[in-house]
């Protein structure tokens, strides 16, 4: 579990990092065997760092990468989702049985509620339980907090949880609660948290800019379903538009009810 260093500002991306960069999101409830399949095979020709699919179809992303020749994308799954309301037990047998199908990556959500009331420690043995099954196997374990739900001091409650947990990542959003990443949020979960963890930007982030303001605030990775579309710009604008800005330099992405 190599930790990725935040992009300084002033670096030049590659199209290949900007790759690198995304978690593409394939977690519609609607979404057929052979839609997901169909995605899998084109995300991975692409090379992007990850799919994040449904539990359900862990084994199903693992196989169809394996028929991508050279293809280094990974499988990550989500946990608890998208309310973060099962219990610590199904999170745990949930997370095994992803680990067992192939997922290299596991994104958690929170227990919203118990944050909200002000239970702290129920979320972090919460977190800290998968993080066990989860380093156990070697994979990183991000942790969704769900920060349009969610005041400033919920949301610095939440690092602390995550960070005592043993957290890998911090992570805005599911894409399924009415709002997305902004970047008063990341940099807020980037002073909050130890230099080790990384944060996740999710929801909102579907152009270059954005992708950009999220980097120079810390983010190492973007959860998105936007990928076309980003890597399509970041071809186009070429190394003179892929400059990391200084931070706080553009404006929050919008909310965003999806990814």
């Amino acid at each position: 579990m190599t930790r990725r260093p935040p992009f300084a500002p002033g670096s030049t991306l590659s199209v290949q990092d900007v790759a690198d960069l995304i978690d593409h999101a394939l977690l519609k409830p609607e979404l057929t065997p052979d839609e997901v399949a169909d995605s899998v095979r084109e995300l991975a020709a692409q090379r992007i760092w990850s799919v994040c699919v449904r539990p359900s179809d862990v084994a199903l992303a693992k196989a169809t990468i394996a028929e991508v020749e050279g293809s280094p994308t990974r499988v990550c799954t989500v946990i608890g989702f998208p309310h973060g309301t099962t219990s610590t037990a199904a999170k745990v047998a949930e997370s095994r049985q992803a680990l067992a199908d192939g997922a290299t990556e596991l994104d958690m959500v929170l227990n919203i509620g118990r944050l909200r009331g002000g239970d702290v420690t129920a979320v972090r043995d919460d977190i800290a339980a998968v993080v066990e099954v989860g380093h156990a196997a070697g994979v990183i374990v991000k942790v969704i907090f769900e920060t349009a739900l969610l005041d400033e001091r919920a949301k610095i409650d939440a690092c602390r949880a995550s960070a005592d947990a043993g957290a890998d990542f911090t992570k805005t959003s599911t894409g399924f609660a009415g709002g997305g990443a902004t970047l008063a949020d990341v940099a807020l979960m980037r002073a909050n948290t130890p230099q080790q963890m990384e944060v996740k930007a999710s929801g909102g982030v579907r152009d270059i800019p954005t992708l950009l303001a999220m980097a120079a605030e810390g983010v190492t990775r973007i959860g998105t379903s936007s990928t076309a579309g980003l890597l399509a710009e970041a071809e186009q604008v070429g190394a003179a538009g892929l400059v990391v800005p200084e931070p706080g330099r553009t404006a929050d992405a919008a909310p965003s009810s999806t990814y």
